[in-house]
């Protein structure tokens, strides 16, 4: 069967956004105003989310598709992630207009790079076999590893760029032995797959009379190994340690998009891979991935309390929270279920990393703000903050309060989804653990809220913030609020995501 015009309707936002990072990166070359040429990557934006758009009313009327043979599959939970990602990198274009003045005159290159990345993140959940899985995880690695080096203002700008390319090869050379074993064991690349001929993954689990864990030593080691590749994307216990040095030494638009977007496409592919290709052996990796919740919570919530730059403490929460998402994919209910509770704690992780998108992306923005003017990273900086620019001290704070999980904020909604999903699949003893590191946390988040609203600073002159930046902000802490206090739209959102996958 060869490509067709469908095929390349099916995957048309990918195009779009790949076309899209060209433009931006060729039109340099013939236009001298750099404004013109950002203006266009951001406004370009809109032709992937409208081809998303028109994709998503197809796959409604005919269910989920495959293109290219079977190498990518394009359903509703594919298509949540790409939404997801695009509406992140929208306002990371909006929030970071007077920071790419640092790059000059290679902000172009800089919103590329990000653009690039971005169409092998979008391809990733919607990888349908392990080798289309491990190109869009290399195509969305590279340009970050350029991107974090990007500035030459820092030393540890090139160190961090070393950091993470060296352990980015390591771990993608780790995932792709677990491939070789997850093949060698199974004789098939597929992870969903129609064709008797040439059947998936998870049939040939599902077929097998072998008693063993994960249906053989072979899927084991693959599984395994698949999780520690995985594991340095998900910046998880004991994969995290380049977390909190890239992060520092990153310009911080790339480590917002690091903490945010690629985050969640690692999660999403995570998701197809286990709960699709791998779910015959749902109890052996639910106990894995519950496990690696629990000390990536506690390691992450620990350690930050003894951190005093701001980069590096928000390195740690991320740490932290991808803890919290593991609940979530260790909460998965017995298929001979009903459907609702089949899908609980995939629903419940789809909400969670669209919240934690927003909160997120308004702790990251408001830190581009204020260490833009000030030119301090640490917490001691924050001091008078609230004095000084109160609105972004009051965003500031709802972005962490959120991140501790207190209501009325989406914090606290996604985190009460994670745990309930836990609670019905007999994860009792894990909500219990993080229940205790989100006590842990309000520690050093509330650190930062006492040294903006009670800490006197020696400069107590005003902080200016462009309109574009202010437009970034309204809109991530909007949608903290919003979506704490009506969550109904983005929970059917993701129930409809996490269904598409059965």
């Amino acid at each position: 069967m060869g490509i067709d015009g469908r095929d390349i309707f099916l995957i048309s936002p990918e195009l779009s956004m790949l076309g899209l990072a060209v433009l931006v990166v060729g039109i340099d070359f013939v236009v001298k105003r750099k404004g013109f040429v950002l203006l266009i990557g951001l406004l370009g934006l809109l032709v992937p989310l409208v081809a998303g758009i028109n994709v998503w009313g197809e796959v409604h009327a005919s269910g989920p598709e495959t293109a290219f043979n079977g190498a990518l599959i394009v359903d509703k939970f594919a298509l949540y992630f790409k939404f997801l990602i695009m509406g992140i990198l929208g306002l990371l274009f909006i929030s970071a207009w007077g920071y790419a003045d640092r790059f000059r005159p290679y902000q172009a290159e800089f919103h590329g790079l990000m653009l690039f990345s971005s169409t092998g993140l979008m391809l990733l959940p919607a990888a349908g076999d392990l080798i289309t899985l491990y190109v869009s995880i290399e195509l969305a690695s590279l340009p970050v590893i350029a991107l974090v080096a990007f500035t030459k203002l820092r030393g540890k700008s090139t160190e961090a760029g070393v950091k993470y390319f060296v352990l980015s090869a390591v771990s993608s050379a780790v995932l792709l032995y677990g491939f070789a074993f997850l093949y060698g064991a199974t004789g098939t690349l597929r992870l969903v797959s129609d064709d008797p001929l040439d059947p998936a993954i998870g049939h040939i689990l599902a077929v097998s009379t072998s008693t063993a864990a994960f249906g053989g030593t072979g899927v084991l080691v693959g599984a395994v190994l698949a999780t520690v590749g995985f594991g340095f994307k998900l910046s998880m216990v004991p994969f995290q340690m380049w977390t909190p040095d890239v992060y520092e030494g990153a310009p911080t638009p790339v480590a917002a998009f690091l903490a945010v977007a690629s985050k969640a496409a690692a999660f999403g592919i995570v998701l197809r891979l286990f709960y699709v290709a791998l779910e015959p052996a749902s109890s052996d990796w639910s106990f894995m991935f519950a496990g690696l919740a629990a000390v990536s919570m506690t390691v992450g919530n620990v350690v930050a309390i003894a951190q005093s730059n701001l980069k590096r403490l928000l390195g740690y929460s991320t740490i932290a929270q991808a803890g919290y998402l593991l609940i979530g994919v260790a909460a998965v209910a017995d298929r001979s279920r009903e459907v609702a509770d089949g899908v609980l704690g995939i629903e419940s992780v789809l909400f969670y990393l669209g919240g934690y998108a927003a909160m997120n992306l308004a702790a990251f923005l408001t830190v581009i703000a204020i260490t833009e003017r000030t030119g301090d990273e640490t917490i001691s900086g924050l001091a008078g903050m609230s004095k000084r620019s109160p609105l972004l001290a009051a965003i500031f704070s709802l972005s962490l309060i959120s991140l501790m999980g207190i209501p009325p904020t989406v914090g606290f909604m996604g985190k009460l989804f994670i745990f309930n999903a836990a609670i019905n699949a007999d994860l009792v003893w894990l909500v219990v653990i993080g229940v205790v590191n989100s006590v842990v946390s309000a520690y050093y988040y509330m650190n930062i809220i006492r040294n903006m609203y009670i800490n006197s600073a020696a400069d107590s002159s005003p902080i200016s913030v462009p309109m574009p930046s202010w437009g970034g902000l309204m809109v991530a802490s909007g949608a903290v609020v919003v979506l704490g206090l009506w969550p109904g739209g983005l929970l059917e959102l993701a129930r409809t995501a996490a269904l598409s996958l059965l």
